[in-house]
């Protein structure tokens, strides 16, 4: 094993840790410049909501599906050559995007982009964590962790601007200069094989992983969708059958994937739900709140990208004083904090994001979440590093943007499911009702039905009834809105619980932390 000791900070630190952040900003805009599109991008394709929500989450998937995998291939074979196959596998994967000609390739494109992500941001924190030590790691992290968080919130205004003057496709390939200059800063300045390990991958472990996650998440977006049925259960059973088997095989193999011992240390597998939670619903609430500033308020695409702004104020104001909160008080206190703010700010978008809600009340709830955020994300990020040997940090590193991506698909699958539902039940509902009911054909129903997106290239083709298709729409999704922020409500209050009282009190977890960096050492 090839090693690099540091007792701070490494030398260069600072142009190592732009590339790193870099490389990150290529990753979190990426992930997040998909939401403000998908209005156009279903008028574009007649989308139905069901395809809308898998283009959002596709990216979320590769990355999510690969993540584990790759960390660990990173720490084996070099997390600096990961970083730049990733790089340099973004190109064509954006490309391919921004040029798509239906939505099946857009989605696949999208997945190929997620994987080149899973290839580079794993090794921005594992490379972090070999490189810095004590207060100068809490402070890179901190800062890793914010502008990763505020450049994916500042991706929909990125997305909002191009879309006013370009096609839908310009917003995918906004980061070919971004991933050609990380590229480049990589090769000259991320130093190599730094603390990594000598020991064999579990390949095997690493492929279950895959089917397990990729099946998960588009079970989720298969269930409400009606005929879909037998394949979202379908999925589901791939889905436990890979859950357990990848449990088996990491119980079994010599050198497991993901250590099951070091993942049962409450420092290690709380910081991991309790990050997916609070990241995912950072994502969930600009998966949802795009379309419903475009499809409700009639907002231009760059003044729903604008409205993200105060999200990543708040991330960026917050992450300093959440790294001397960590140091101060200790993880527990920090991340119950930042669940408490995004509680309140999602608890604003349920009650007064309404088709009268003015940006006031926009701005609210999206600062209390991007408080939130910057509150919990560096003690999640820290306790997942801080709980494994640095020869194995791509497993944490790999788990922690895991919380990211993982729990940026599952919440907006879960609340894209939950809206697509909503949407198609609410619409259902009203047109029985209509007097005119005994006229809508079973094609126009289903027009109707498929997504907000699909009725407003119904209201183009009968201008005659547009304004009654345009509010019976907008009406619909009002209420698959409510239902989809309420679920998000009960997902973050199930966390706090668990984070209350799982996660270990600062001394105890101070113990702990200074017991797991003993074996660092070994």
């Amino acid at each position: 094993m090839t090693r690099i000791e540091s007792t701070q900070a490494p030398a260069k630190a600072t142009l190592i840790l732009a590339t790193l952040i870099l490389v990150a900003a290529v990753a979190n805009l990426n992930l997040s410049v998909a939401n403000v599109a998908l209005p156009d991008i279903g008028r574009a394709f007649d989308a139905s909501q069901t395809q809308l929500n898998l283009v959002a989450v596709a990216y979320s998937l590769g990355l999510a599906a690969s993540v584990l995998y790759l960390g660990a291939l990173g720490d084996r074979y070099g997390r600096k050559q990961m970083l730049v196959f990733g790089m340099a596998l973004s190109l064509p994967a954006s490309a391919i995007a921004g040029f798509a000609g239906n939505i099946e390739i857009l989605f696949l494109a999208r997945v190929l982009g997620g994987v080149s992500a899973g290839l580079a941001f794993p090794t921005t924190l594992a490379l972090i964590t070999a490189l810095w030590s004590g207060p100068s790691r809490t402070k890179a992290i901190a800062l890793w962790s914010a502008l990763g968080g505020a450049i994916s919130a500042l991706g929909p205004i990125v997305s909002g601007a191009l879309l006013e003057l370009f096609p839908w496709g310009s917003v995918f390939l906004v980061t070919l200069p971004l991933a050609g200059l990380a590229l480049v800063c990589a090769l000259v300045w991320v130093p190599a094989h730094v603390n990594e390990t000598t020991d064999p991958v579990d390949n095997l472990g690493g492929i279950i992983s895959v089917v397990f996650i990729a099946a998960l998440i588009l079970a989720i977006n298969f269930a409400p969708v009606d005929g879909a049925g037998a394949t979202a259960i379908g999925l589901g059973v791939i889905a436990l059958a890979a859950g357990a088997a990848f449990f088996l095989q990491q119980r079994r193999a010599a050198h497991p994937l993901f250590d099951l011992h070091v993942a049962a240390r409450p420092t290690f597998w709380v910081a991991a739900v309790g990050g997916l939670v609070v990241f995912g619903s950072l994502m969930g609430a600009m998966f949802i709140g795009q379309q419903f500033l475009q499809n409700v308020l009639g907002y231009s695409t760059l003044a729903a990208g604008s409205a993200i702004i105060p999200a990543a104020v708040g991330m960026i104001f917050v992450a300093p004083r959440s790294a001397t909160l960590v140091e101060s008080h200790g993880a527990r206190f920090t991340l119950l904090l930042g669940y408490l703010f995004v509680i309140l700010g999602l608890v604003v978008a349920l009650l007064r994001w309404n088709e009268n809600a003015n940006y006031l009340e926009v701005a609210v709830a999206y600062t209390l979440v991007g408080v939130g955020v910057g509150f919990a994300g560096t003690p999640a990020s820290r306790s997942l590093t801080g709980s494994v040997p640095v020869s194995r940090v791509g497993m944490a590193s790999g788990t922690s943007d895991l919380q990211r991506d993982l729990g940026g698909a599952i919440m907006q699958s879960i609340l894209g499911a939950v809206l697509t539902a909503g949407y198609a039940k609410s619409l259902s509902a009203a047109i029985a009702a209509s007097p005119e009911a005994s006229q809508v054909t079973p094609e126009t129903q289903a027009a109707l039905t498929k997504s907000y997106s699909s009725a407003v290239v119904l209201a183009e083709r009968y201008p005659q009834y547009a304004d009654q298709i345009i509010a019976a729409a907008r009406s619909a999704f009002l209420d698959g809105d409510t239902s989809a922020y309420l679920a998000a409500i009960l997902v973050v209050c199930a966390g706090a619980v668990l984070v209350f009282f799982c996660f270990p009190h600062r001394d105890e977890e101070k113990r702990m932390l200074d017991e797991y960096a003993e074996e660092k050492v070994v």
